[in-house]
């Protein structure tokens, strides 16, 4: 089959149904339906298809031989060979007589023989009637989606843009305006362009009613996506959820965005706490044999810091080690009042050699700087959501006896390497905000937003929330570029487990290290 085979052979069946007798139709669906077929199995064989698309052809196809039958043992005979033919084209790429970029390229095909102008399947086998007398009125629209319009599509991000944690936001957004504005050059997303509005929490729970409040009433957004933080999230998520709309790619490890089974409008790309806290222990008594009663966890007094100590004591629990006795040093959200943590961490006996940090880049710089002199060897980690590059200026500023070692877990790859989706998020950024420096907190926005926008190209230009989420849910093996592919499913609506990690070198920049 050539690729233009699908609009020469609506168009011949059309001309055929034009002058066939009315009893003839069934004839012109057996002959369709041994041609269609194979393209609906083919795809169904492959997992990267999204099976709305699919089951969109299904259902039309089914109407069509209602229509066309005129008796239920017709209808039978014609389901059925419409299936038999769908089983070989399933057959054909599972022995590999052909693959899938053919097949879902045939189903686009097939999707514009019957969206696009031109023959439809109905018109094949000739209107009805009733049709024909309204075969020329108008197709009445849909109810309006909110934050979607004929050329726009409105999303919104509730995040930091002021106070101690406010490059968290700033880069977040950064990073999800890199995408969407290189999407939006090649032409957006369907015909429709991508925008981003922002509102600022300031990182505190009490503001973040309000936030996401004006995002969705007065900006009318059609969902959130890169979010920033735990304690907030805990207040925007349940805003989301009752307002059934979409929060996605929210930059936080934590487990209340990781309900199982999942929320059915909350998406994930980026490895959890859990996952960042459990390869940071494991490689502190493997590979740097520390002691467990020697390692200790500073943490922000808050959700975000208690989802990292959880995963720390759940982490020493599947090392068959007590977890009741794990040091926690705690320091109140957007302060650097690190001096109580300080204390309590002198206190220790045995002295502790390594602190899980679970923090924000000002509060992790501060306790570096009050323990380093007292503890030359302590090796300190944090997790990714410390704002990597933030926290290597605040301690360059320190000197490099203060950044030299200290570690980060990344659920991005380096940004100073070369894998393709960084090297095109680089190129991307130079583009787009000439002078920013590459950071991992806007890489993990842009990351997060190329998802989106590949089930939001999949979904197709009648775009709703649920049509968007069956999308999101069918994603198999999305290659981004990453070293990775990245799945979600109805029960997984995390799409990236993977955790690199990173050390700061003398001269404050980033080097990979392995954690196992």
């Amino acid at each position: 089959m050539t690729p233009r085979w699908i609009s020469v052979l609506f168009g011949a069946l059309l001309a055929g149904a034009a002058s066939a007798a009315p009893g003839s139709n069934t004839d012109v669906v057996r002959d369709l339906a041994g041609r269609v077929g194979p393209i609906i199995g083919s795809a169904l064989a492959c997992t990267d298809v999204a099976r709305p698309r699919i089951q969109t052809i299904v259902d039309k196809f089914a109407a069509v031989i209602k229509e066309a039958s005129s008796n239920e043992a017709e209808r039978d005979d014609l389901t059925q060979l419409l299936n038999r033919s769908a089983a070989d084209g399933r057959n054909a790429v599972t022995t590999g007589k052909m693959d899938c970029r053919l097949a879902e390229r045939q189903l686009a095909d097939l999707e514009r023989s019957i969206t696009g102008p031109g023959p439809t399947l109905a018109g094949v086998v000739g209107p009805t009637s009733a049709a024909a007398a309204t075969a020329n009125a108008p197709v009445p629209a849909g109810p309006p989606v909110r934050g979607v319009t004929d050329t726009e599509i409105r999303f919104g991000i509730a995040a930091p843009f002021s106070g101690p944690a406010k490059e968290l936001g700033r880069q977040m957004k950064l990073g999800i305006d890199t995408a969407f504005n290189r999407v939006n050059d090649a032409g957006g997303v369907n015909g429709r362009m991508l925008r981003l509005i922002a509102a600022d929490d300031g990182y505190e729970p009490t503001r973040t009613g309000p936030a996401m409040k004006q995002l969705y009433e007065k900006d009318q957004v059609f969902g959130f996506i890169g979010n920033v933080g735990t304690p907030t999230a805990a207040v925007g998520v349940p805003y989301a959820l009752e307002r059934r709309t979409l929060f996605f790619g929210a930059f936080t490890g934590a487990n209340i965005l990781r309900n199982d089974p999942p929320d059915h409008y909350v998406f994930n790309y980026r490895a959890s706490y859990a996952e960042e806290t459990d390869a940071v222990v494991r490689y502190l008594t493997k590979l740097r044999r520390i002691q467990p009663r020697q390692i200790a966890v500073f943490a922000q007094q808050d959700s975000y810091g208690d989802a990292g100590f959880a995963g720390v004591a759940k982490a020493f629990r599947t090392l068959g080690v007590n977890d009741s006795a794990i040091v926690r040093l705690n320091y109140k959200r957007n302060t650097v009042d690190v001096d109580e943590a300080v204390n309590q961490l002198k206190s220790q006996k045995p002295a502790i050699k390594a602190v899980v940090m679970v923090a924000s880049y000002r509060a992790a710089a501060k306790f570096i700087e009050k323990t380093r002199d007292l503890y030359p060897g302590m090796i300190y980690t944090n997790v990714s959501f410390v704002g990597s590059t933030a926290l290597a200026e605040e301690l360059g500023l320190l000197g490099p006896r203060f950044a030299t070692g200290v570690i980060v877990t990344q659920v991005v790859p380096a940004v100073a390497g070369y894998s393709s989706m960084v090297l095109e998020y680089k190129n991307a950024l130079a583009k787009y905000f000439p002078g920013e420096a590459a950071d991992y907190v806007s890489l993990e926005g842009y990351v997060g937003a190329n998802v989106l926008i590949q089930a939001l190209k999949r979904t197709g230009p009648q775009l709703d929330t649920e049509r968007l989420i069956d999308n999101l849910e069918s994603t198999r093996n999305l290659d981004l570029g990453l070293g990775i592919p990245l799945n979600y499913s109805r029960s997984e609506h995390q799409s990236s487990h993977k955790i690199w990690g990173t050390a700061l070198d003398e001269n404050g920049r980033y080097q990979p290290i392995e954690l196992e």
